[in-house]
């Protein structure tokens, strides 16, 4: 019996073997399948699984069954309503000193209900990525990262949903600053980096003024905070900071450092997430960072990267416990680069 994967219920069992694109066992017939499995085959991107007939389902009828994009279509006009939407909240809350809900849900809630259904983070990064509009967009992509950060944590739907809504707004205050010190592509002036600094307070105060959560206007105030201290306004460290602020700071860092900017070409994805491990030992919260890039990581399973030798390959496998060095495809020959140290991926590709 031929299902998707989203199809699948818990119990089922295989009845074939399932290999991934690259002819890697993933899963051996008479597998019982359940959220371990499902999520093992989320991994290796299979789509459609053959399992055995439950009981009182009749055959199907034979069909040709096309295979879906690695993205859903309609995320690329739905992300640039957000983009549009989060100018349009910028503007309404530099002009009222707050937002509202309605504008909100208009902007932002119509890409959170298709994110339930998307499971290619990495590809989305890649596909949504530009150098136009970087504040909009920018806080677009920690609404959307926000999101997933809390569902791989397990927080419930409700606390999920929040999570997004509080990385969608976590940088309103800059709405009070000047776009020429926002966009300037020179090193800013002490007095110029004094005032970006002023964002998350600005920020507290327009979103206390706009919703009774106090934890989406909180998240605003903290997201610079660091673990070790060292971050703004306040100082804050460890468990003094807001768990919606931690999710908020590991996104906003991420999609900051992948982003194109006027003064800083974007940078590689893989290669941030191993960055954000070294931020994790001091600045960022480790157990959300950790998540984070475990969860990240398998989506890169199949995109295509080039090597510092100049080779191009694709990565099969990720490594369970050394995430930065999976087994990676160049022509026939397949590179473990936990074992071959002197190979690194220098550039991931959609």
């Amino acid at each position: 019996m031929r299902v998707h994967i989203t199809d699948v219920r818990s119990g089922d069992q295989l009845s074939e073997d399932i290999f991934n694109s690259f002819g890697l066992l993933v899963l051996s017939k008479g597998t019982v399948l359940n959220e371990k499995e499902l999520s093992r085959m989320y991994q290796h991107q299979i789509d459609y699984i053959e399992i055995e007939r439950r009981a009182g389902i009749a055959p199907p009828q034979a069909e040709v069954v096309s295979q879906p994009p690695p993205y859903n279509p309609l995320l690329r006009p739905l992300y640039h309503d957000a983009v549009a939407g989060a100018e349009q909240l910028f503007e309404r809350a530099l002009a009222d000193g707050r937002i509202y809900e309605d504008d909100v849900k208009e902007s932002f809630q119509p890409l959170v209900e298709n994110f339930r259904a998307e499971r290619d983070v990495v590809s989305l990064l890649l596909m949504l990525n530009s150098q136009d509009d970087y504040t909009y967009q920018h806080s677009v992509q920690v609404g959307m990262l926000c999101y997933y950060i809390a569902r791989w944590l397990n927080w419930d739907e409700e606390a999920t949903v929040r999570a997004g809504k509080a990385g969608f707004l976590h940088d309103i205050g800059k709405c009070k600053i000047a776009e020429a010190i926002l966009n300037k592509p020179s090193k800013l002036t002490d007095e110029e980096y004094q005032e970006i600094k002023n964002h998350p307070q600005y920020g507290y105060e327009i979103l206390k003024n706009s919703f009774e959560d106090p934890a989406i206007a909180l998240a605003a105030l903290q997201h610079h905070e660091r673990m070790d201290g060292k971050g703004y306004p306040l100082g804050l460290t460890g468990d003094k900071i807001h768990p919606m602020a931690k999710v908020v700071a590991v996104a906003d860092v991420y999609s900051a450092m992948i982003s194109s900017r006027v003064y800083r070409e974007k940078r590689d994805l893989l290669h941030v997430l191993r960055e954000m491990h070294e931020l994790s030992f001091q600045e960022l919260d480790p157990d959300i960072t950790y998540t984070f890039i475990r969860h990240m990581v398998p989506n890169f399973i199949g995109k295509r990267v080039e090597l510092s030798t100049g080779e191009v390959g694709t990565i099969v496998m990720t490594h369970p416990t050394d995430f930065f060095r999976p087994l990676v495809q160049v022509g026939d020959q397949f590179l473990d680069l936990s074992v071959n140290r002197e190979y690194e991926i220098v550039h991931v590709n959609t």
